[in-house]
């Protein structure tokens, strides 16, 4: 009996010395824990906007083209204007006698003109006759030369005397409407001087102010303008220019977005917003983490079930923490998020944590 018992122990050691089973091999293939993002596609761009004021594309300062008192300003701001009508005029006193002077001026000049010329016609025929020196004919016919060409400036003098006469009435040089009075009757200004502002309203466009950050992708921008006024009636803008330095103060960039339909209600003034949307298809913005490349190009680990696949992709934008992509994907399709590389194909993962991908950081 007792030379039994070392036969019986050594029986009992021989089931763990046998390979292993299969509860031992499934739970060597235990599916991996993952954590997913799920889906959601977004505009590669998010709009933008910026607010501005409807101005015209088209303003100038009008002044006199003569210097002098303002006797009678003829319009006031918000009138509308034709080409060629009165807006002011000056007191024509002393331009009308800077005129008499010019007159007195030519009727000296051509005298003496007259009296030179015929001082060279005498001293020719003297010549002619060998009675006179050529040095002193050629005196004679220079002074005459001369005489004519100082009756030429006279006579320029008063066509330009009577001209800024004509200048003491300022004309609308086009049709428009007066937006700003710089100047009042009684004031004195000087030649060029703007004594009004004038505006185009036929164009119509905003003005709004643009961050250097937003200008690479504006002028690719589909754009339309809101009015304060009537923020249901958006209105189709156009980017016409911008401008090429920044303002000093603002650091920003001024730009013109045209409004070619707007309607009548549009007035100059009025405050609007510019929106801007990019032209560019959706993506899916996940964690860089969630990106991997097994050396045939960048890819996605596309959750179904407990199974995986590889989802080929393309980078629309990368940067330190997240990465936009566009491919095969569905919104509402989960993909691994976290450790892509410690996965191969035909893993079975277990999901552990499911977030939207615009949570992710």
């Amino acid at each position: 009996m007792r030379a039994a018992l070392p036969a019986l122990a050594a029986l009992a050691l021989l089931p763990a010395c046998r390979e292993p089973g299969p509860q031992a091999a499934a739970s060597a293939e235990a599916p991996k824990p993952v954590q997913v993002a799920e889906i959601r596609y977004a505009p590669a761009e998010q709009p933008r906007a910026f607010a501005g004021v409807v101005r015209s594309r088209r303003e100038a300062d009008i002044g006199f083209r003569a210097g002098g008192r303002i006797a009678e300003r003829l319009v006031d701001v918000g009138a509308m204007v034709t080409a060629g009508q009165e807006l002011a005029r000056l007191d024509p006193a002393d331009i009308a006698l800077a005129v008499r002077a010019a007159e007195a001026d030519l009727a000296a000049a051509e005298a003496e003109s007259r009296r030179a010329a015929a001082d060279a016609a005498r001293s020719a025929a003297l010549r002619a006759a060998g009675h006179v020196a050529a040095a002193y004919d050629e005196q004679r016919q220079t002074t005459a030369r001369g005489a004519e060409e100082r009756a030429g400036a006279a006579r320029a003098a008063l066509d330009l005397a009577r001209n800024r006469l004509g200048h003491t009435v300022l004309r609308a040089p086009a049709d428009g409407v007066v937006t700003v009075l710089l100047a009042e009757s009684g004031q004195v200004v000087a030649e060029g001087q703007p004594v009004l502002r004038m505006a185009d309203p036929a164009e119509r466009e905003l003005l709004v102010q643009v961050p250097e950050g937003a200008l690479p992708g504006l002028a690719g921008a589909q754009a339309r303008a809101v009015l304060w006024a009537r923020p249901g009636t958006p209105v189709a803008a156009r980017l016409r220019e911008v401008s090429p330095q920044a303002d000093p103060v603002l650091r920003t960039y001024a730009a013109r977005f045209a409004l070619p339909a707007a309607p009548d209600w549009v007035a100059l003034g009025m405050t609007g917003t510019v929106r801007l949307s990019a032209e560019s298809a959706p993506v899916v913005v996940l964690p860089v983490s969630a990106l991997h490349d097994r050396g045939q190009g960048p890819m996605v680990w596309k959750v179904q079930g407990s199974r995986v696949t590889a989802v080929p992709v393309e980078v629309a934008r990368i940067g330190e923490t997240q990465v936009a992509l566009r491919g095969a994907l569905a919104d509402g399709d989960k993909v691994v998020s976290l450790g892509p590389q410690l996965i191969d194909p035909g893993s079975t993962v277990r999901v552990v944590q499911t977030r939207a991908a615009a949570t992710l950081r």
